[in-house]
């Protein structure tokens, strides 16, 4: 079998802000009906934590779980833990109209950091960053690109886009943080 690589590979950029790939991260993908008690407390059981509110991100040890629409939720995790939790989580859900998905394999994280890391994604996304409350998470597209992000410390903040674009993606960001922060 294979060893598994991120995408990059640990690349990093540095300008006024500094652009890494944060390597492998495992991410569980989980559509169903988020008001059902079942799937709460089965997503309870892998995570530790309740359900977030919409656009919201928990935290709870090395597990996040976050909200990103009214029938998904994405598990972030240790990669190595992501087919167990998915396996556990879809017995826990057998005879739930759920969809358990490990989608680690298919996406990116990167991180933005630095006193002045909210001007790169300010030049590349609608979203108003300003209003983007601490464990807040944003859908929204990076230039012509989906993706989604959050606030992950004072000055720090972690991106997660499709692997097929994570080249295209890391170019923008370490281009974004190469120019003046005026806007």
């Amino acid at each position: 079998m294979s060893e598994a690589i991120s995408a990059l590979q640990g690349a990093s950029h540095g300008g006024f802000a500094a652009v890494a790939e944060a390597g492998l991260c495992g991410m569980i993908s989980v559509r169903g009906d988020l008001s059902s008690r079942s799937l709460a407390a089965a997503v309870r059981d892998v995570t530790g934590t309740d359900l977030p509110g919409p656009r919201r991100i928990l935290h709870k040890s090395d597990r996040s779980l976050a909200w990103m629409s009214p029938d998904e939720l994405l598990i972030l995790l240790p990669y190595a833990d992501a087919p167990a939790v998915a396996s556990a989580l879809a017995d826990g859900l057998a005879g739930e109209h759920a969809l358990v998905t490990d989608v680690s394999d298919a996406r990116a994280v990167f991180t933005i950091s630095g006193p002045e890391a909210d001007h790169v994604l300010r030049k590349l996304s609608p979203a108003d960053i300003d209003v983007l409350a601490p464990d807040e998470i944003r859908r929204t597209r990076i230039a012509q690109v989906a993706g989604a992000f959050w606030r992950s410390g004072e000055e720090e903040f972690t991106v997660v886009t499709f692997r097929s674009v994570a080249q295209y993606v890391f170019d923008l960001l370490a281009t974004a943080s190469e120019v003046g922060t005026e806007l």
